[in-house]
C-alpha cells in the first residue's frame, strides 16, 4: 500500500464558541456572565469560562473523535447556556459583534488575567468587544503540525467568507460582512501567521518574545491559525461566530478536511504551493468586506475570480478526504450557506427590510438554537 493510500489519522476535534447575553427587553448585551458561569461550572465544569468582557461567555467542546460528535456537544453546549441564561431572565445570540452595543458601557471581568491584559493594552481591550468560533485539529507531531499550518493559510479566507456575521459595529452598517477582525487587528501579534521553516525558528520567536517581555505566555500569540502552546492541536481562530450549529457544524468539517486533505499530500510528498502572507492577506481583506458575495485573487491564475467559485474549487479539492472522515453530508452545508447567505447577509438583510436594529438581534437569538 503507497503511502498516500494508507488510513488518515483521525484528526479529532474541538470547538469553541463565545456567545453574546443579551436583555430582552432592550436588546443590548448585559453584564451578567458571572452568574451564568457560575451555574455552567456545575453542570459543565471546564467547558464554559468567563472572558474579558462581562456579557460574553466561552464555551468549549471536550475532545471529538469526528465532526458528528463536535455537533453533538456543540448543540448541547448552546441548549445548556440558554437554559441557564433563562434561568437569569437573559437570552443567548451568537454573532461577531453585537449590532449596537457600546463597549463602553460594558464590565471587564475580575480577573488578574484580564486586568493584566487591560494595564498592558489600554483601551485596545477594553473596546475589544468581539466574539469568535476556534476550532482545534488534533496533529501529534510538531514539525508536521507546523507545515500544515503554513500550507493551510491559504484556505484561510475562504472558510473565512463563509463565516462572515459581524456586519455591524455600534450602531452603524460598516460596510463590512466581517468587522470583527478589523476590531481584533489592534491587537499585536494578530493576523495571518508568519511563516516559519521549522519548529526551531519558530520556537526561537516565542524565547525572543518572552525574553524580552513581550509576552509572559504562548498563548499571547493571537493569529489566525496558530500551533496551540499547550494542546497538540492546530487551532484556526479567523472564524466569524456562526448564527446557527448547522453553520458551525459546517466550518468544522471543512477545516478538519483541509487539513486531512494537507496531511495527506504531505505524507505523499506532494507539496501545496505556499503563497507569500502579503498575498493571502488580500484574499482576507476581500473576504472580510464582502464576504461570499465579492471575488478573490487566484494566485495561480493571477486573476480575480468570483469567492463561490475558489469555494467550489476548495469543495473539489478535499473531495478525497470527506468519505473516509465520515463528513460529506456536513461539508455539503456549504451549498446551504451559500444559498442562503452567511449571518452578515441575514442579518443585513433583515435590517434593510426592518431598518430596526433591535429586529437584528432578535433574529440573531432566534436562530441560536434553531434545529436543536
Amino acid at each position: 500500500m503507497s503511502v498516500s493510500n494508507k488510513k488518515l489519522p483521525k484528526f479529532t476535534l474541538g470547538v469553541e464558541e463565545e456567545y453574546q447575553i443579551i436583555d430582552p427587553e432592550t436588546r443590548d448585551l448585559r453584564s451578567h456572565m458571572s452568574k451564568i458561569v457560575e451555574g455552567g461550572k456545575i453542570q459543565l465544569r471546564e467547558q464554559v469560562k468567563a472572558e474579558m468582557h462581562q456579557s460574553v461567555v466561552e464555551v468549549g467542546t471536550n475532545i471529538c473523535q469526528n465532526v458528528q460528535e463536535a455537533r453533538k456537544e456543540v448543540a448541547f453546549l448552546r441548549n445548556k447556556i440558554a437554559e441557564l441564561a433563562g434561568k437569569q431572565g437573559l437570552i443567548v445570540g451568537a454573532s461577531s459583534t453585537h449590532p449596537f452595543a457600546k463597549w463602553q458601557d460594558q464590565a471587564i471581568t475580575d480577573e488578574p488575567r484580564y486586568h493584566h491584559i487591560v494595564d498592558e493594552l489600554k483601551d485596545i481591550a477594553r473596546s475589544n468587544l468581539i466574539f469568535g468560533l476556534h476550532v482545534h485539529v488534533g496533529i501529534e507531531n510538531r514539525e508536521t503540525a507546523l507545515q500544515l499550518m503554513n500550507q493551510a493559510c491559504y484556505f484561510l479566507p475562504h472558510v473565512y467568507a463563509l463565516t462572515t456575521n459581524s456586519p455591524f459595529w455600534e450602531g452603524r452598517d460598516t460596510g463590512f460582512k466581517a468587522f470583527r477582525a478589523k476590531i481584533f487587528a489592534k491587537f499585536p501579534r494578530t493576523g495571518l501567521p508568519e511563516y516559519f521553516d521549522s519548529v526551531q525558528s519558530y520556537d526561537n520567536y516565542l524565547e525572543i518574545l518572552v525574553k524580552t517581555n513581550c509576552i509572559d505566555n504562548p498563548k499571547k500569540i493571537w493569529w489566525d491559525l496558530r500551533m496551540h502552546p499547550f494542546f497538540s492541536t492546530i487551532e484556526f481562530r479567523i472564524c466569524d461566530m456562526c448564527l446557527t450549529v448547522e453553520e458551525t457544524t459546517c466550518i468544522v468539517a471543512l477545516i478538519q478536511a483541509v487539513v486531512a486533505k494537507l496531511y495527506k499530500l504531505l505524507m505523499s510528498n506532494t507539496s501545496f504551493n505556499i503563497y507569500r502572507i502579503a498575498l493571502i492577506r488580500e484574499n482576507k481583506f476581500r473576504a472580510a468586506r464582502n464576504g461570499i458575495e465579492g471575488k478573490l485573487i487566484d494566485f495561480g491564475k493571477k486573476s480575480e475570480v468570483p469567492t463561490i467559485e475558489l469555494i467550489a474549487e476548495l469543495l473539489d479539492f478535499i473531495d478525497d478526504v470527506v468519505d473516509e472522515l465520515g463528513s460529506r453530508e456536513e461539508v455539503e452545508y456549504v451549498h446551504q450557506i451559500l444559498a442562503k447567505g452567511t449571518g452578515a447577509d441575514q442579518q443585513l438583510a433583515v435590517y434593510r427590510e426592518t431598518g430596526d436594529l433591535a429586529k437584528v438581534v432578535d433574529y440573531i437569538t432566534g436562530k441560536f438554537t434553531e434545529g436543536i
